[in-house]
């Protein structure tokens, strides 16, 4: 794989069964990364240590969108080191997951809510309920790595 992926292709890749390619696989899948499936943000603590949160993620084309308040451990993190790793499970399938690595390009200020709202619509059907317009930042995310994975095993927890 190259040093830099497109998300885009990436997502293509999610929107299949197996990862692989294939008409009838894409037509017959939501894209992992469009429904409202949970993610883990890994960034740099100052000592180097990781430091790992579950979120929710948005997209615009190509790249990641992550909203947080500036005061948060990601937003102070990412604006020391950009650096970032960034995992997706489907919500119905866990054994389906995106491993992402990247970089914060850009950090967009979102005191109306233009980046939280949509995201949260997404995850919840609900506008952002915390309306503090104070802080509110969007990360945005370019993704340099990527690897999809889908192992072999039914989710069939224990009742």
């Amino acid at each position: 794989m190259s040093a830099a992926i497109k998300a885009t292709d990436l997502f293509k890749r999610l929107e299949h069964n197996d990862g692989l390619h294939g008409d009838s696989a894409f037509q017959r899948n939501q894209s992992l990364a469009r429904r409202p499936n949970f993610a883990h943000l890994a960034t740099l603590m100052p000592d180097g240590s990781p430091q790992s949160v579950p979120i929710w993620v948005g997209r615009e084309g190509d790249r990641i969108l992550i909203c947080t308040g500036e005061g948060s451990l990601k937003a102070k993190n990412t604006r020391r080191d950009p650096r970032i790793s960034l995992s997706i499970v489907d919500f119905h399938d866990p054994y389906k997951e995106a491993q992402l690595r990247g970089r914060v390009v850009e950090r967009r200020p979102d005191g109306d809510c233009k980046y939280i709202d949509p995201i949260s619509l997404k995850y919840t059907g609900k506008p952002f309920p915390f309306r503090s317009p104070e802080g509110r930042v969007a990360l945005v995310i370019e993704i340099e790595k990527a690897r999809y994975t889908k192992l072999p095993f039914e989710h069939m927890p224990p009742k």
